[in-house]
């Protein structure tokens, strides 16, 4: 397929700017079969049965967003990447210019600040070294902002530290939230528990790279960044579990799904860590996930083409088209969709 294929339309108005309070109170489009019911995020304990599996993943956003200028003149906007060591990240950066090796960048928010200087640059990433030998995750708590993404057009505000952060996120990483997970509140959590819904956890940072548009226009052409991943033995022992019970396995979001399909080989899931850099697209063949919890995405982007892969390209272009009809909210802060795969409308 192509990267056209994949378009739409969306009104701008569409595209949720803020939340939804509490965090259940979003909408939910259930897509089983061919059938599409209009529902509530609360309703979702009625559409999965004790001995089902939700894998979640358990990033934890950064304040990865740096503000500053270059020491000899001119604004930078700095997105960090990933945490190399105590000192040293790669990242993205926005500036007037390219920014050369051994440009020094004084960082700051409010009264704090801190300097860093450029080592290198590979593609579009810099490698930068901060000068402070303190924790790196205690500087960017400092004098890092929330990283909202680019198609949210505001400041990060107070509220965002917590509301761009699902309620179970513990091991800190990603650059952007695995966003089907923000609409879990603890009574939602409990309430499906106590149906006997389990829960599983995976780590996959989120990486910048998540909101990289798609160059090519043949999909087989294009390079998936490459994010760390984590998927413990304890995940791999409850999806046997889940499967020798009946139980389907259901994945929170598309990093649980690449979490999971990068972890499965030859039908069998095993421990995985390290770093991926699956791409999944109409015409793969999904090895450990039986069913979808996701947002709406963008236009062309590799999250849409893998909500497609796995329930029908035609299948899920439609629901879009319902969605937007519907006046359903997209993107990060919007609001979510449950689907079966392609093959159970079949």
């Amino acid at each position: 397929m192509r990267r056209s294929d994949f378009y739409f339309e969306l009104p701008h108005e569409l595209i949720a700017h803020y939340p939804v309070e509490p965090r259940s109170a979003s909408r939910l489009m259930c897509l089983e079969g061919g059938a599409v019911l209009d529902a509530l995020f609360t309703d979702l304990p009625g559409k999965l049965k004790a001995g089902d599996l939700l894998v979640f993943n358990d990033t934890r956003v950064i304040p990865a967003r740096l503000l500053g200028r270059k020491e000899s003149s001119g604004k930078v906007e700095i997105l960090i990447e990933r945490i190399i060591d105590g000192q040293r990240a790669l990242a993205q950066a926005r500036a007037s210019k390219p920014l050369r090796p051994g440009t020094r960048l004084i960082l700051h928010k409010d009264a704090q600040q801190a300097a860093a200087r450029v080592l290198a640059r590979t593609d579009d990433f810099y490698e930068i070294e901060f000068e402070d030998s303190g924790n790196l995750y205690d500087i960017l708590n400092q004098i890092g902002h929330v990283p909202l993404p680019p198609y949210i057009a505001r400041a990060d505000e107070a509220r965002d530290k917590e509301r761009y952060q699902t309620v179970y996120a513990r091991r800190p990483g990603a650059v952007a939230a695995p966003t089907a997970g923000l609409h879990f509140d603890q009574l939602l959590l409990d309430t499906l528990a106590a149906k006997g819904v389990e829960s599983a956890y995976v780590t996959l940072h989120v990486g910048a790279g998540t909101f990289q548009p798609v160059r090519v226009e043949n999909l087989a052409e294009h390079k998936m960044h490459k994010e760390y991943l984590e998927v413990p033995a304890r995940v791999c022992e409850q999806v046997r579990a889940a499967r020798s019970r009946s139980g389907r396995v259901i994945a929170v979001g598309t990093t649980a799904v690449r979490a999971l399909e990068s972890a499965s080989h030859h039908g069998e899931i095993k421990p995985f860590q390290g770093e991926t850099g699956i791409f999944i697209y109409p015409g793969y063949e999904f090895k450990s996930v039986d069913a979808l919890i996701t947002n709406f995405h963008l236009p062309e982007s590799t999250l849409l083409m893998l909500v497609c892969a796995f329930g029908g390209y035609e299948r899920v272009m439609a629901a879009y088209r319902h969605a937007i009809t519907r006046k359903y909210r997209f993107y990060s802060y919007g609001d979510a969709m449950f689907l079966t795969p392609a093959a159970s409308s079949e």
